[in-house]
C-alpha cells in the first residue's frame, strides 16, 4: 500500500439500480466494483481508530481528493476450493464450474491466478499463471477427501501469495472460495485469517456449496469473512446457480471505483483503523471493506 502526503486510498463499490441496490464492496487501499457512473462523490467515509471511547471522525466532502472509476485493472486472484470429504457429492460440479469461471476471466497476458485445494492440509495443484490450461488443469488435479481447514487455507494464501509477493504494478487482489464454510481442522483461527487478507488488501469472494436451501454455520462463516474484506458471499440453492455466482464476481471484479481521501490527525502507527462508508442517496448501499492497517514509519 502506498501512502503519499498521508493521503489514504479506500476504494468503495457503489451500484445503483432501478429498484435499490446491491451491497457495495471495496478492496482497502485498493478497489471497489461497480456499475454505475456518478458525476459526484456517492458516499462518505468515517476514519475510526481503535481507541476505547469509540470516536468516529466524519470525512466531509471537501476532504476527498480524488474519485474514479477503474474498470480494467490487471487481476491477481486465488481459487480456494474445499476438497475435504463433506463436498464429495458436489466435487465434480464445483470444478467444471470453477473451471468455466476462469476460462472466462483470466486474460493472457494481463491476469494471472492459482488453485489451491484445502481439506485438512492446504494443497497448491497450480502456482501464479495467466495459462489458463494449466489452471484448469490444476482445478482437476484436486482430489477430494478429509478434513477441513479453512482458515489456513486463506491465511497461508493471503500471506504467501499476496503479501509477500507483490507486484511492480497496480492490480486487483482477490480470492474466491468455493466450500460449505465448515471448519474443523485449522492451526489459525478465523479472526486470524481476516486479519490476514486485510493487512495483504485482499478482496474475499465467497460461494457456499451448502445445498440445504438453510442458512448453516459455515455460511455465516463465509458471509463474515467475505463481508470484513470488503467482499461478498453467495448462496446458491441450486448447484448449477453456482454458475451464477461466478460470473457475478466476475462482473464485479471489472468494474470498481476508487476514492482517495486525507484523514484527519492521521499518525502512522501500524494500527488498525476501523472505516464506515455510507451513501448518501437512501436508495444507494455501499460494500467497503471494514478498516486498513496504517503503516509505519
Amino acid at each position: 500500500m502506498k501512502y503519499t502526503r498521508r493521503i489514504l486510498c479506500l476504494l468503495v463499490l457503489v451500484l445503483a439500480m432501478a429498484t435499490g441496490a446491491i451491497p457495495a464492496l471495496t478492496q482497502s487501499a485498493s478497489y471497489i466494483s461497480g456499475r454505475s457512473s456518478a458525476a459526484t462523490y456517492p458516499a462518505v467515509a468515517s476514519d475510526a481508530s481503535d481507541d476505547p471511547q469509540g470516536s468516529v471522525l466524519t470525512i466531509p466532502p471537501q476532504a476527498i481528493v480524488n474519485f474514479r472509476r477503474e474498470t480494467d485493472l490487471p487481476l491477481d486472484m486465488g481459487l480456494l476450493i474445499d476438497s475435504s470429504g463433506s463436498v464429495h457429492g458436489r466435487f465434480d460440479f464445483e470444478q467444471s464450474a470453477a473451471t468455466s469461471f476462469l476460462e472466462h476471466t483470466i486474460r493472457r497476458g494481463f491476469d494471472r491466478a492459482f488453485v489451491v485445494g484445502f481439506n485438512t492440509k492446504s494443497q497448491m495443484t497450480q502456482d501464479f499463471t495467466d495459462n489458463v490450461t494449466l489452471l484448469s488443469a490444476g482445478v482437476h488435479n484436486l482430489k477430494d477427501g478429509g478434513g477441513t481447514a479453512l482458515y489456513d487455507a486463506v491465511y497461508r494464501a493471503c500471506r504467501e501469495k499476496f503479501l509477500k509477493d507483490r507486484p511492480d504494478h497496480p492490480v486487483r487482489k482477490a480470492i474466491v472460495i468455493v466450500s460449505d464454510g465448515e471448519d474443523n481442522q485449522s492451526e489459525f483461527t478465523r479472526a486470524q485469517a481476516i486479519e490476514m487478507a486485510q493487512r495483504a488488501e485482499v478482496i474475499i469472494y465467497a460461494i457456499s456449496t451448502d445445498d440445504s436451501g438453510l442458512i448453516l454455520r459455515g455460511d455465516k462463516v463465509l458471509e463474515q469473512i467475505a463481508e470484513a474484506t470488503g467482499g461478498r458471499a453467495f448462496f446458491p440453492f441450486k448447484m448449477k446457480d453456482i454458475t451464477h455466482s461466478f460470473a457475478a464476481i466476475e462482473d464485479e471484479l471489472r468494474s470498481q471505483y476508487v476514492v482517495s481521501y486525507r484523514p484527519a490527525n492521521f499518525d502512522a502507527d501500524g494500527r488498525y483503523r476501523s472505516i464506515e462508508i455510507s451513501a448518501l442517496k437512501k436508495d444507494l448501499q455501499v460494500r467497503a471493506r471494514k478498516g486498513y492497517f496504517a503503516p509505519q514509519q
